[in-house]
């Protein structure tokens, strides 16, 4: 029974795997489950088999890409500067893994609409990794690091959205944005503006 159940988690992995790529090359309309069972050597009905629909495939691939990221960088057990630092290790290793940065900035920007099966998980996403970096910045004052009149929830907001924006910049222009040393600097920068004085 346990050979079983690794052989068909091993599968799933596969699925997993190569329905990433596939959502990050076509974006979930445009992606196909014959071609993610031809990657993987299934057939449609067994691709099926493991994942009911499309749609269960899509959430079940942000869950597994999330899992990824989380299994590299842990905002909830760091903070303040080192924190910051982390967010910069986000994004140095998303330039090495562009398929990854495409599907997540082409399935966040179809999930805008309700009725996108990947919505809510945009919404919970956001509100986490909100709430992770306010959190962190948060440390960084108990630690002295940072300003005590700091707004965590502002800052988080606007680190977001700098990475977020560097990333659809990045994409569309790759050989004139360096993603990884604009963010930096701008990390540098707001470490310099929230310490105490």
């Amino acid at each position: 029974m346990k050979r079983g159940y690794a052989s068909g988690e091993a599968r799933k992995e596969r699925i997993l795997a190569a329905a990433l790529l596939e959502f990050a090359e076509n974006g979930y309309r445009g992606a196909s489950l014959a071609r993610i069972a031809e990657r993987v050597e299934l057939s449609q009905a067994g691709l099926l088999h493991h994942f009911k629909s499309k749609e269960q495939l899509l959430v079940a691939v942000l869950a597994y890409r999330d899992d990824l990221d989380g299994r590299r960088f842990d905002l909830e057990s760091t903070g303040g500067i080192d924190a910051l630092r982390a967010l910069v290790g986000v994004v140095e290793h998303n330039a090495r893994v562009p398929g990854l940065v495409q599907l997540f900035s082409v399935i966040s920007g179809e999930a805008v609409t309700p009725d996108h099966p990947g919505h809510e998980w945009a919404r919970r996403r956001y509100r986490l990794l909100r709430a992770n970096t306010a959190a962190a910045l948060r440390r960084g004052v108990e630690r002295g690091e940072f300003r005590a009149d700091l707004d965590a929830e502002a800052h988080a907001d606007r680190l977001i959205a700098m990475m977020d924006g560097l990333q659809t910049q990045w994409l569309i222009d790759p050989d004139r944005v360096d993603m990884a040393a604009v963010f930096r600097g701008y990390v540098d920068d707001l470490i310099a503006l929230l310490r105490p004085a």
